[in-house]
């Protein structure tokens, strides 16, 4: 499913925002701490995706990938 270059900054936004809010009490917040960061790593990925194809003349969409 493509995600458009905004829906990713919004999604990048939210998920900031969450991890500055979270406070890492146990290990089930470890854990979601680190879901979080590699959420946002995958939403740089895409985000950098973007920046290169736009570069080479490419539609300004990214396909979101399963894992």
């Amino acid at each position: 499913m493509p995600l458009s270059k905004q829906s990713i900054e919004n999604l990048l936004d939210l998920v900031e925002i969450k991890i500055g809010a979270l406070q890492i009490v146990d290990r089930d917040d470890q854990r979601e701490l680190k879901s979080l960061e590699a959420c946002r790593n995958e939403l740089i990925g895409l985000q950098d995706e973007i920046k290169a194809t736009r570069r080479r003349g490419r539609p300004k969409m990214a396909t979101a990938t399963q894992h």
